[in-house]
């Protein structure tokens, strides 16, 4: 650096792993597990939400949403995610990490009690007041990745700063696997409680008017976690980066760090003074910015974009995949309360088995192997498992062999999560300078969250049987070929990862290069 490292900085860096540093994990990573209960617990309801507003008895088959209901309840918190990301990350760079981090957590509470609470006379109003709800919902998620992350990655030493971010978004798991635990649960006891016959049986008496209760209390429960650790999200002091280097006072994130650490720190006038004077004012769209981190927002860009249309494809619609398969038997041999256990068992053993213990197997591994060959290795996993699953996709539909798919399936979750998933979302915390990093991250999470809108909206689509497609729906390609789509993208992913540049054992100055001038640049 031109003006020489601050002394708070330094500290940071060579900090011993201490009590601050799990307690910001637990703080940062609640949000994440309220991000990931509230994202995909939608998918685990909408087969319920299908047969209490879409059903007619004297059809064959129970209801399901139609095409576009289906697609925009599964899609629109998409959408205000990547909102949500833009603005926020935005915004992170210009007022502080800490000065928008509370009202993000606000936001999701309120907006995800408000989706539960989606009362009206009618299916349409009900599903337009829960899209509504969910677009803002999806708005306070967006605005908790980029600011996680930058927080995460500027409290952190950079000996294990990929662990602690990685631990951070891991928690993304637990919120997973959450949602799946109280769906099992809530569906288990009204189950109990209001028993009732197959659709095949009695198509009428197969929904209980309570199950109206059902998928509310699902969309609403995840905000407990959360709202636990409101209070310490507004005592954590702003990050000494910020405070350092764009507000330009570093003896006060000299001050805010000492408590952090317990120790004293102090800042020489004469480095400070250097420091502000050294300062790099250049902005996102400025030559600099093109030659020095151009490339590396379009790798991070394009590697979110092309993991995420495969991830959230996967995750969104896992029942449908398992009803495709016989995994998980027809419609109508099951009431709706019954549909929604055996959904919710299916996707549990998924999330435990292959989803959670890759989240941890990047914490693990991170910064030993590095982010660029876990990156490469998970994509390159996720597209021999994808093709391993859709070039015999006949044979594994046999019931015979339903065992070995949802394996081979899970084994794609484990390799999404021990690798980009977790990959993409690090690597932006630290590639770009402390001015433009919430930003950055932001616009790279916004281009993952455009590829999980493609697969939201796209893989309903596509999956469809060419021959004999759900009703309301036109023929697709198929569910095996839609895999074959699924490895493809995967493999472009795995080509772009070749730009995004290795970040393990160095400091967040000296990967943005902050305060380098141009003529001596490395």
């Amino acid at each position: 650096m031109a003006g020489g490292q601050l002394n708070v900085l330094a500290k940071l860096d060579q900090a011993k792993t201490q009590w601050y540093h799990f307690m910001a994990i637990v703080i940062a990573g609640m949000g994440f597990f309220t991000d990931a209960y509230d994202l995909f617990c939608i998918a685990l309801v909408t087969k319920l939400l299908g047969r209490i507003y879409y059903s007619d008895p004297s059809l064959p088959n129970p209801g399901t949403l139609p095409p576009n209901v289906s697609a925009a309840v599964n899609g629109v918190a998409l959408c205000g995610t990547l909102a949500g990301q833009l603005f926020f990350g935005w915004l992170g760079d210009k007022l502080g990490r800490k000065s928008v981090y509370g009202f993000t957590l606000i936001l999701m509470v309120v907006c995800s009690i408000a989706s539960g609470l989606s009362f009206s006379s009618s299916a349409n109003s009900v599903i337009a007041t829960l899209c509504f709800f969910r677009f803002w919902l999806g708005f306070g998620i967006g605005g908790d990745y980029p600011l996680s992350a930058t927080i995460m990655s500027e409290y952190a030493n950079k000996k294990t700063r990929g662990a602690f971010i990685a631990a951070v978004f891991a928690m993304q798991g637990f919120g997973i696997l959450f949602g799946t635990i109280v769906a099992l649960v809530v569906s288990a006891a009204f189950r109990n409680a209001y028993p009732a016959p197959s659709y095949a049986e009695n198509p009428s008496a197969s929904l209980v008017p309570q199950a109206d209760y059902v998928w509310r209390i699902i969309l609403m429960f995840g905000t407990i976690p959360a709202a636990l650790t409101f209070y310490w999200r507004l005592k954590m002091p702003e990050t000494a980066r910020y405070t350092a280097l764009i507000a330009r006072n570093a003896k006060q994130a000299a001050a805010d760090m000492s408590k952090v650490l317990n120790t004293e720190i102090e800042e020489q006038q004469e480095v400070v003074d250097r420091q502000v004077a050294a300062g790099d004012t250049w902005g996102l769209f400025s030559r600099q910015f093109v030659q020095r981190h151009g490339l590396h927002l379009l790798a991070t860009t394009s590697t979110w974009f092309l993991l995420d249309i495969a991830f959230y494809s996967q995750n969104l619609f896992q029942k449908d995949i398992f009803s495709k398969v016989g995994w998980i038997p027809p419609a109508k041999t099951m009431n709706a309360l019954e549909e929604l256990y055996r959904i919710s068992r299916a996707q549990s053993l998924i999330a435990l088995c292959g989803t959670i213990p890759g989240y941890w197997f990047t914490v693990a591994f991170i910064d030993i192997v590095g982010r660029f060959w876990i990156q490469i290795m998970g994509f390159f996993m996720m597209t021999v498992f994808m093709l391993a699953l859709g070039v015999p996709y006949e044979h594994w539909t046999q019931p015979a062999h339903h065992t070995g798919f949802v394996v081979l399936y899970g084994l794609t979750f484990f390799f999404a999560n021990f690798g980009p998933n977790s990959t993409t979302f690090i690597v932006p915390a630290e590639i770009f300078p402390a001015r433009l990093r919430s930003t950055c991250h932001g616009i790279s999470a916004a281009a993952g969250k455009a590829g999980a809108i493609i697969g939201a909206f796209g893989f309903l689509y596509a999956a469809q049987d060419p021959h004999k497609p759900d009703a309301g729906y036109s023929r697709g390609i198929g569910i095996r070929n839609a895999l074959f789509v699924l490895a493809g993208t995967n493999f472009l992913g795995m080509l772009m990862t070749l730009f995004v540049p290795e970040s393990k054992g160095k400091s967040l100055e000296e990967m943005s290069k902050e305060n380098v001038g141009d003529d001596n640049e490395a």
